[in-house]
């Protein structure tokens, strides 16, 4: 069976790294991804964890609002409350983090830009496609499945 998760997003809030009782780091963070387009986009906020030296990193080298990409499995919870009620909790325990973006993006002073234009000299034109071609011009070009390796 396969439990894996692949995520890029936000950081909605600085992660908060903790030690457990025998010393162990933990880090909790909460990631936003966009979902969908136009009227149908929504945001879904993922809870993740870090352990030991993953937490640390995300811990040292991560924020509020930077990009990151995680890579982990899947993990759900049950305890029960004070209250006597059971609570649930599933969030994504990390393996591996990166960076989501160059330090140069962060800051504000790179990343791609297109080339400037020139407005003495206009770029040329991309040449028209034929509107007397048809389609089956292009037929043979797509019935090779004799020349496919496999």
């Amino acid at each position: 069976m396969i439990n894996k998760v692949i995520l890029m997003g936000r950081l909605t809030r600085d992660p908060e790294l903790r030690h457990t009782n025998s010393g162990a780091p933990v880090c909790s963070f909460s990631v936003a991804i966009d979902n969908g387009y136009g009227e149908n986009r929504q945001t879904d906020f993922i809870n993740c964890v870090a352990w030991n030296k993953t937490a640390e990193f995300v811990s040292n080298y991560f924020s509020k609002g930077k990009m990151i990409i995680v890579i982990g499995r899947i993990s759900t919870r049950t305890w029960e409350g004070q209250d006597g009620k059971k609570n649930y909790a599933t969030e994504v325990v990390a393996s591996e983090v990166s960076f989501g973006e160059s330090k140069r993006t962060q800051e504000g002073g790179g990343g791609y830009s297109a080339p400037q234009q020139n407005a003495a000299s206009p770029a040329p034109a991309a040449p028209a496609f034929p509107d007397n071609v048809s389609d089956d011009a292009f037929t043979p070009l797509l019935d090779t499945d004799d020349d496919l390796p496999f």
